[in-house]
């Protein structure tokens, strides 16, 4: 089927939420590159907004999908599962959690650690401590409840009234979370490294502050790590840059490479709040997600792909800084490892995304003047080099 065949299925059949999207189709991709229906090849510097962290059919993630698939794919949480099982304990291995619980995204794993917070401070006797305080410019997802928790207008306007018990205050500003704090506080929900904002981190003294603050006045503190998480920022988790341990924290996006899998990772005196029947899910942590999930993240730990996040990160913000000092343009870079935001003091992101795709890379945008780039882990010094010579020569057009 050719483009057009896709697009006009698209428009006739599928629910219009994505508006007018980029007019291309990808058929199959390997490493970094991915192609289209027409044969067109291109770099992939977003990995489907962080999922792809191993990039393309990597034969690892191949063979466990394929191999289990041939096995069993799902089976009801009602019995044991040694794949759930397994990935729970590689998770818990290597972060400060103590127990995992397997849901099918990020968003819902937002909600189940809302649902957690919660039902902690109620089964502790304090049923009216249930208000959480996340922060402005955040996201946490689409459900009804975290799109409450989100500090974007812009994701929440059309689906009022929304949850109520959701307190917004500003990033790295700890003033204004103390005097937010009240005896209804249960919780501080928050991502180390903003991603869907431009690419905003919390500063260190910042999140140690927080943590600070949680423990004094007995507040849970949980982090999502959807986006920053997994090797991203060029450790395995986001937490492990500030010296700070959340009571609760989230995954997905990368935990699959692609296969819906969230994560919801607590310690064992919050995670215990939950009994039987508390909550639970049809497809999360089925037998294929989690081995999948496993053979990912075994990849990321085992191949050195944090250490190469990091290496490959700073070497990506040095030769991004270079061309500041030549193209006035270039007002700002942000992140860490290889979450990181370009921003420009023109509003021309969007342009010279088209640009980029015209060149055959792809990236993404938050409104008019910041540049996402989100590449696999997998990424090389010769990727970057190609790319920071495509970036220049557009940018001197403006």
């Amino acid at each position: 089927m050719d483009l057009q065949e896709i697009m006009q299925k698209d428009q006739q059949y599928y629910m219009n939420t994505f508006g007018k999207r980029v007019p291309v189709c990808f058929t199959h991709g390997k490493g970094m590159s991915l192609w289209d229906t027409e044969g067109n090849e291109y770099q992939d510097f977003f990995s489907g907004i962080a999922v792809s962290a191993l990039g393309h059919s990597l034969p690892a993630v191949v063979k466990a999908i394929c191999e289990q698939a041939q096995k069993i794919i799902h089976c009801s949480s009602l019995y044991y599962i040694e794949q759930q099982a397994n990935l729970a304990e590689l998770i818990v291995r290597n972060s400060c959690a103590d127990r995992v619980f397997f849901a099918n995204s990020g968003a819902e794993a937002n909600e189940g650690a809302i649902k957690l917070a919660r039902l902690y401070y109620k089964k502790k006797g304090f049923p009216n401590r249930f208000e959480i305080i996340t922060l402005d410019k955040s996201f946490h997802g689409r459900t009804l409840a975290t799109i409450a928790a989100t500090g974007q207008e812009k994701y929440q306007k059309d689906y009022s009234p929304l949850t109520p018990k959701f307190l917004k205050v500003p990033i790295n500003n700890l003033e204004a979370l103390e005097n937010t704090i009240c005896d209804e506080t249960c919780a501080i929900l928050l991502e180390p490294i903003q991603g869907e904002s431009g690419v905003n981190p919390t500063t260190i003294e910042y999140l140690r502050g927080v943590r600070e603050l949680c423990d004094k006045n007995e507040i849970l503190l949980i982090f999502d790590e959807v986006q920053c998480g997994l090797g991203r920022t060029g450790k395995l988790f986001g937490y492990q840059h500030y010296g700070v341990e959340p009571d609760i924290f989230t995954l997905a996006k990368a935990l699959g490479g692609g296969f819906p899998i969230g994560a919801l990772c607590a310690k064992e005196y919050v995670a215990s709040a939950f009994s039987p029947g508390d909550h639970g899910s049809t497809f999360g942590g089925n037998p294929l997600a989690c081995n999948t999930g496993y053979a990912v993240l075994s990849t990321i730990i085992n191949d050195g792909l944090c250490e190469n996040a990091a290496t490959l990160g700073e070497y990506f913000f040095e030769r991004i800084n270079a061309l500041k000092e030549k193209i006035p343009v270039l007002e700002e870079v942000r992140g860490k490892g290889l979450m990181i935001g370009i921003q420009f003091n023109k509003p021309i992101a969007k342009e010279l995304n088209q640009m980029l795709f015209a060149r055959k890379y792809l990236l993404g945008t938050v409104g008019d003047n910041i540049l996402r780039v989100l590449p696999p882990l997998i990424i090389t010094r010769k990727d970057i080099d190609g790319f920071i010579s495509v970036l220049e020569e557009l940018l001197c057009e403006f």
